[in-house]
């Protein structure tokens, strides 16, 4: 029996697709896909908490979505299954795509980046994916797609922020303005028929603030945190009509339980009442177009972009703020430029007007007359800040442009208030690192609200630098002063400095002691762990004030056995001698008695190892996993062991972490406990990864917690250890469920985000251990990324819109060809002509799962690829291909009927 190729209609229920007898052209920004709005983020599931907003956009208001995700997510928990790696990756794309479905998108770009583990360095995540070729595929996606209106993730290095998340959206910032520079990527213009493209604007999403709910959530004024924010609202209340009348906040936990591998298929129900429901927020980051008062209702971010504001200016109108200078001091004046930039026609009669707070003076003529077609006119304005600003505030410059015949318009930017001579807290190495960026991308403001944190041993001594920059146009000399909280004191009363000239930076250095070791440490301090700290620094004529704080992390010293003790999950006679560490501090999830959750740690060690003791208290046993599925620990209940052998990572690709599961599914051998290094040096298997481990546990029965003991080599840690200032964390995840989902968490040197911030754990001091020279191992990081060349749905997608799979160049019209395909019993067979060697995987699908596959290196020339297939294919089946040389993919598509 035969059957003939013709147009496919769906894959997945999500993707359409169209008979094509070649591989498509080069994809060109006038004949591919043409979008609206595109949300850019790192994994699978990121884009959840938009969908709703972006549903109702898409019902109402005709506005196409897509989503730009870095990674498959291969690296993430599998609560459904044991897949993991590309597998996984692919298993988590379709849940994306059902997800996604919801709102009416159904573009999804994953651009093949590895999703390695959780980590909160940006730096990291950039090294791993390739800075070049990662901006490379974003600026290609949105110069073939043309978005009007970008949302990104937050880019900031805050406290617990996912490193790949901040660097998916710090390129997404980036691409925002590398699209639109026609010399950036130069290649994707001249080679592949791209054109630079200007995204009209760049959100965050969430907005932090206060506002009112129920539908009045888009129209009544949003008190954000930080006065200057610009926040828009959705509200979530509508009801769908194509879903049968429901609201968009239920469908959007329908849209978020189709990520069950992440244990989300459980989701709660929305809240039902009306007046109960509150808007989605997104905050703008940049604007090239002037926009509304974001009271102009669930559409306002949209207005001046994708939809015309009522009384605006014609779409594609530009009005752009730019001030000389992101810090500005009290009476100096600075300059302002609005600039403005036509759409499709001549704008006749323009005027610009700037307007500053109350107090501030403004001179300046904005009559700038016609503004042409697609050219610019610049209209600039000298401002002067009155005397008495108070550093580190922020103020919003608003440049409004009326025209005689085409409406207004009005676009704003920030500037802060800074000192003539500004000190500040020596940042950690990943905030220096963003702040760099700030500066090099022109976006200072996005490092406003990130706070200055040292961490300070308990009990200890730490030498505290203070950066001072000179921004004013004078040389200074003054002094500096730290002022500390009752526990603490600094050696040294004040330091100078001299001669600092215009625009130059300097340091000074004190050595502050935590004098009160009895102070809490970690979050179980007063304002989530954070000590005060004030930095008073002195100039020409006055001073000022910075803040900071520092987080005061425990310290235990750890003994040294008199014998090794024995690894059975029990503490023999004199084995452990030294402190109990109490671990049941809550630092993620609900408050839980202690008969819930708590326990103890305590520790030895030897000549060649450490041992730990670790006793839990435990109500409920969560799920049991089998031994294979022994990884990703947030999902059931065990313990999580860190050590970072020098005591000075930033990130935890230098350390050791060793999750301890306390039993597992396998009564055969009598569901031992199994143990897997996490997001560290070298993650994987324990037996693999940390030869010469050993691990026992005890589970008691009646079920109220377990044991677990522990032996560590020294010879498997990514480093010689510094016996004064080992690091040290100790972690418990509490799981209540039979889903795979965990609860309360609980822990030893607790602050949000402190799993990934290793210059937040705790001190081990090693009494008697001999100090070494650093013997640093490289990491090992995993490096098998789903790629889109391999997943059918992206193949499908790809066959249709013209943008080729992973964001990659495109090949050349007709580099492959699908000639013939024919369908016999137990085979399906398909015949290739391409123009020059590749690779071409294809693919036999079902809509749901892949019947049969084959993956070949051809060269030029005509080819037969036969596919035994078990049973026949059923009706609406396709066969996919991929093609790939070198850099550069196509998808084809063909439908099989009977």
């Amino acid at each position: 029996m035969r059957w003939r190729a013709k147009i496919a209609t769906a894959v997945c229920g999500l993707v359409s697709l169209s008979l094509l007898g070649a591989a498509p052209a080069a994809a060109k920004s006038d004949d591919a896909v043409d979008l609206d709005v595109m949300f850019i983020g790192a994994h699978p599931d990121d884009e959840a908490g938009q969908l709703g907003m972006l549903g109702y956009w898409n019902e109402y208001h005709d506005i196409e979505a897509g989503v730009i995700t870095m990674t498959r997510g291969e690296g993430g928990g599998n609560a459904v299954g044991l897949e993991e790696g590309p597998p996984l990756g692919i298993l988590r794309e379709a849940e994306e795509r059902r997800a996604t479905g919801w709102a009416g998108i159904d573009h999804i770009y994953n651009l093949d980046a590895v999703d390695f583990y959780y980590t909160a360095s940006a730096p990291l995540s950039e090294q791993i994916w390739g800075y070049q070729s990662a901006l490379s595929r974003i600026v290609r996606v949105l110069r073939t797609t043309r978005p009007e209106v970008i949302i990104t993730m937050n880019p900031s290095a805050t406290q617990g922020n996912h490193g790949n998340h901040q660097k998916a959206a710090m390129l997404a910032v980036e691409a925002f303005y590398a699209a639109a520079d026609p010399n950036a990527f130069p290649e994707q213009i001249r080679q592949e028929g791209l054109k630079p493209w200007r995204a009209a604007r760049i959100f965050q999403s969430g907005g932090a603030g206060t506002g009112a709910t129920g539908q009045a959530c888009e129209t009544a004024p949003f008190t954000p945190s930080d006065p200057t924010n610009v926040v828009f609202g959705t509200w979530q209340g509508y009801q769908s009509a194509r879903h049968d009348d429901m609201r968009w906040n239920q469908l959007n936990v329908l849209a978020r339980r189709e990520y069950v591998s992440q244990g989300w298929g459980n989701s709660a129900d929305a809240e039902t009442d009306p007046a109960r429901i509150g808007c989605n927020r997104i905050t703008l980051i940049d604007s090239r177009t002037p926009y509304p008062d974001p009271t102009a209702g669930g559409t306002a971010a949209l207005q001046g972009a994708t939809i015309k504001a009522r009384g605006g200016l014609p779409l594609g109108t530009e009005v752009d703020v730019q001030p000389e200078r992101w810090e500005v001091l009290s009476g100096r004046p600075f300059t302002v430029d609005a600039v403005v930039r036509g759409a499709d026609r001549a704008i006749p009669g323009a005027r610009v007007s700037l307007s500053a707070p109350a107090g501030w003076t403004v001179r300046g003529n904005g009559d700038i007359g016609t503004v042409p077609t697609r050219k610019t006119k610049v209209a600039t304005f000298t401002v002067t800040p009155p005397q008495g600003l108070v550093a580190g505030d922020r103020f919003s410059l608003k440049a409004t442009m009326t025209s005689k015949k085409d409406g207004s318009g009005s676009n704003s930017a920030v500037v802060r208030a800074t000192a003539p001579v500004r000190g500040t807290l020596e940042p950690l190495p990943e905030i220096a690192d963003f702040r760099q960026w700030t500066e090099k991308h022109d976006v200072k403001a996005l490092d406003a609200l990130i706070p200055s944190l040292l961490s300070l041993p308990s009990g200890g001594t730490r030498p505290i630098r203070v950066d001072l920059t000179n921004y004013s146009d004078q040389v200074q000399s003054g002094s500096v002063r730290l002022t500390l909280p009752a526990g603490f004191s600094v050696a040294e009363a004040q330091q100078t400095y001299q001669g600092l000239r215009p625009g130059a930076r300097t340091a000074v250095t004190f050595t502050v002691t935590n004098t009160d070791p009895t102070l809490p440490t970690a979050n179980r301090a007063p304002n989530d762990g954070a000590y005060p700290v004030g930095i008073e620094t002195s100039f020409n004529g006055g001073d000022a004030v910075e803040n900071g704080a520092l987080n005061l992390v425990p310290v235990t010293t750890i003994p040294k056995a008199a014998t090794a003790p024995t690894v059975d999950g029990t503490a023999g006679p004199g084995e452990y001698t030294g402190e109990t560490i109490d671990i049941s501090t809550r630092w993620e999830g609900p408050a839980a008695p202690a008969s819930d959750i708590s326990g103890t740690a305590q520790l030895t060690y030897t000549d060649d190892a450490v041992y730990v003791l670790l006793n839990v208290t435990d109500d409920v046993l969560g799920s049991v996993l089998p031994p294979e599925d022994c990884k990703r620990p947030r999902r059931n209940d065990n313990v999580e062991f860190g050590i970072d052998p020098r005591g000075n990572s930033g990130n935890t690709s230098t350390v050791f972490n060793v999750a301890l599961f306390p039993t597992t599914n396998d009564p055969e051998h009598g569901n031992p406990p199994c143990y897997a290094r996490e997001r560290d040096n070298h993650q994987g298997p324990g037996p693999e990864t940390a030869p010469g481990m050993q691990v026992a546990s005890v589970v008691s029965d009646p079920y109220n917690g377990y044991r677990i003991e522990a032996k560590i080599p020294f010879d498997v840690l990514p480093d010689t250890v510094d016996p004064n200032r080992m690091g040290l964390e100790i972690l418990v995840n509490d799981s209540d469920t039979q889903d795979l989902s965990g609860q309360t968490r609980v822990g030893w040197s607790t602050w949000t985000g402190v799993r990934a911030d290793p210059w937040r754990w705790g001190i081990a001091r090693l009494d008697g251990y001999p100090s070494r020279d650093p013997a640093p191992k490289e990491p090992i990081f995993p490096a098998t990324a789903a790629l889109s060349v391999d997943s059918p749905q992206t193949i499908a997608q790809s066959s249709r819109d013209g943008v080729a799979p992973g964001g990659w160049r495109a090949l050349p019209e007709n580099t492959v060809r699908v000639e013939q395909v024919k369908t016999r019993r137990g085979s399906v067979s398909v015949d290739l002509r391409t123009r020059q060697s590749g690779t071409v995987r294809v693919f036999v699908w079902d809509g749901t799962k892949v019947l049969a596959s084959t993956t070949r290196d051809l060269s030029s020339g005509r080819h037969t690829l036969v596919l035994p297939v078990d049973t026949a294919p059923p009706a609406g089946s396709s066969v996919l291909v991929s093609y790939q040389h070198d850099d550069a993919t196509t998808g084809l598509a063909h439908r099989l009927s009977r």
